[in-house]
């Protein structure tokens, strides 16, 4: 800085200071003392909102300690959870200037599906924890969107009204039993109730979530208050009772069956290694997700953006490839999409939605998203999804 006289200087520092980002945090500007002008605040209504993570704080206020323990915790102490956003910030974005993006498409095609946006809903199970209207809210915001919704086994609501609430069938994501009948059972009312694509989840062998434990539902006074039998808060589950989600006994061979048991287009969940994914080729799915689980299956410390290259490579374009798992930012998406992931799904976003404001929230979270996507193809010149490529990423 460059001023003639003291005083001159002294003027120069303090309109620089009257401009900073920290000055207007410490006099408030920002709406908190002191603050961290990025960080989250919880809204009144969905319409303030500036990110996503602004519904996490509402969500944090408004749900019981165990129920936002839930839907935040990892497995073992939560390192895949944090690699899961990491891993975005190892990868740079290479921006194109001088391309007309004034008007930008994001429609995608899938598994002979148009949707306007490349988001799907992530199945999330046990959504009345959340909210009251529970997986009807989040199948009603999926309708007025426009976007995919997953339903999970697990569900608090029944796929015959979550589907009449969408006003089209969800796919359908299936934990399996150990035996076949009661599985055959479930898919059955799936594909009887119109769903068009079975979404098997195949990443919990087994699975560590420590911080659950901790509250012990048995002797917690809180947790009784809902999971007691004759609660009467969260009731029985519609679709297929009470049962475990560990799936260790599945391999290809019960991939084969489940294929060959039904006529909905068969999509594997949790593929992370390039060599599954060649198998789920060999064994002739319709589509793969890389996912773990949100962090929530295995500690392996490795991102969902990590793995998607090797996943991508393997499957060559042949069936579509959607990714899930961290994903906060409209650049983030960017960022799947010039991997080569064909979609993305959202799980605790839309549930921080939903816990703050029901079907309103789960809506602003979907439009912040796709603002938020727009916003990211204009600043590297992709007019449409086609133009997303590798080039994309430095």
């Amino acid at each position: 800085m460059t001023t003639d006289t003291p005083l001159l200087a002294r003027r120069a520092l303090l309109r620089f200071l009257a401009t900073s980002p920290a000055w207007l945090a410490a006099r408030g500007v920002f709406g908190q003392s002191l603050g961290d002008p990025y960080a989250p605040q919880a809204v009144a209504d969905p319409g303030q909102a500036i990110n996503v993570f602004d519904f996490q704080e509402v969500a944090r206020n408004k749900l019981s300690p165990g129920h936002y323990t839930y839907l935040a915790l990892g497995t073992d102490s939560g390192g895949t959870l944090r690699a899961n956003r990491a891993g975005f910030e190892k990868l740079q974005l290479r921006m194109r200037r001088l391309v007309d993006v004034r008007n930008v498409d994001t429609t995608v095609d899938l598994l002979g599906q148009r949707y306007p946006l490349p988001v799907m809903l992530a199945p999330c199970g046990s959504q009345r924890a959340f909210h009251p209207d529970a997986e009807l809210a989040t199948a009603r915001a999926s309708k007025s969107r426009g976007v995919g919704q997953m339903l999970s086994t697990v569900s608090s609501t029944s796929v015959e009204d979550v589907n009449a609430a969408r006003g089209e069938p969800v796919w359908f994501q299936l934990y399996p039993s150990a035996e076949w009948g009661p599985t055959r059972d479930v898919v059955r009312r799936a594909e009887d109730a119109g769903c068009p694509v079975l979404v098997l989840t195949v990443d919990i062998p087994a699975s560590n979530r420590e911080s659950l434990a901790r509250f012990r539902r048995d002797s917690n006074p809180d947790c009784q208050s809902c999971h007691a039998p004759d609660a009467g808060v969260i009731p029985p589950v519609p679709m297929v009772g009470e049962r475990t989600l560990n799936t260790a006994f599945m391999n290809w061979d019960f991939v084969d069956r489940l294929r060959d048991a039904t006529s909905m287009k068969l999509v594997l969940k949790g593929i992370v290694a390039a060599e599954d994914a060649s198998l789920a080729l060999e064994h002739g799915v319709d589509g793969v997700i890389v996912s773990n689980h949100g962090g929530r299956s295995e500690d392996s410390g490795r991102s969902t953006i990590e793995s998607l290259p090797e996943v991508v490579d393997a499957i060559g374009g042949r069936i579509p490839v959607i990714v899930d798992s961290g994903f906060r930012r409209g650049t983030d998406i960017f960022k799947a999409l010039a991997v080569g992931a064909d979609a993305i799904a959202i799980g605790r976003p839309y549930l921080w939605g939903l816990g703050a404001f029901g079907q309103d929230g789960v809506e602003a979270v979907v439009d912040i998203l796709q603002r938020e996507l727009v916003m990211a193809m204009q600043l590297a010149g992709a007019a449409n999804l086609e133009a997303i490529n590798r080039r994309h990423i430095a």
